[in-house]
């Protein structure tokens, strides 16, 4: 198992004497890729589930990338789609009005897994994947984050055998957000449904509303 190295930051130990999210407790709104690095196109190495209870040693300054401890491993989640208790309320970890200040590490490459980034097909596009805010929101008060849909068994086999040349947004893939225009989606034969192959994993789209409602793990 791979353990990223992290540091905190001078600014990071500047604001000891406010309140800080360092070695909390937070969960995840809906199924969360764990990486081996802050970025869709490192390894997925695991997958947090709602009901887990996530370790966070803290976030990239100005990047939504956090470094979290889940089950036993190490590794790195994106914060917009975490959350934390703050008064017996549930706030995103990653959010322009957080009451609590978030340590900062950062990420030192070692070359084992960075290495890999090299063979990894397709580049980050500029566009984030849009919804992050509403799929939180919606988990906070309550609503499914979950699964929309689950597809039949033949068209997950026609998706997993049909692969598309990966794409790679800058944010994290999970089901409720939109998919940005530029990115192509291909239809599945005799079925409601579109699909990509998004920041290492095939997903499934509505057809019209560009919304992931499965994501093929």
């Amino acid at each position: 198992m791979h353990t990223s190295k992290t540091a905190l930051t001078a600014s990071a130990l500047a604001l000891l004497a406010a309140p800080v999210w360092a070695g909390a407790e937070v969960r995840a709104v809906t199924d969360l890729n764990l990486r081996a690095g802050p970025g869709p196109q490192y390894e997925i190495i695991g997958v947090i589930s709602p009901s887990g209870s996530v370790g966070l040693e803290g976030c990239i300054e100005e990047s939504n990338w956090c470094k979290v401890s889940y089950e036993g491993a190490d590794g790195w989640a994106y914060g917009e789609y975490l959350t934390g208790a703050v008064t017996e309320k549930y706030v995103p970890v990653v959010a322009k009005d957080s009451p609590v200040e978030i340590s900062t590490v950062t990420y030192e490459k070692t070359g084992e897994h960075d290495a890999e980034l090299g063979a990894v097909g397709g580049a980050i596009t500029g566009g984030l994947i849009a919804g992050p805010a509403g799929v939180v929101a919606g988990a906070i008060a309550g609503a499914a984050a979950g699964e929309a849909a689950v597809p039949d068994e033949e068209v997950v086999t026609y998706v997993r055998s049909h692969a598309t040349e990966p794409v790679y947004v800058q944010g994290e893939v999970v089901t409720g957000v939109m998919i940005p225009e530029e990115v192509q989606l291909t239809p599945v034969p005799e079925s409601d449904y579109r699909y990509v192959y998004l920041n290492g994993l095939p997903v499934l789209v509505g057809a019209d509303s560009r919304t992931v409602v499965h994501v093929v793990r």
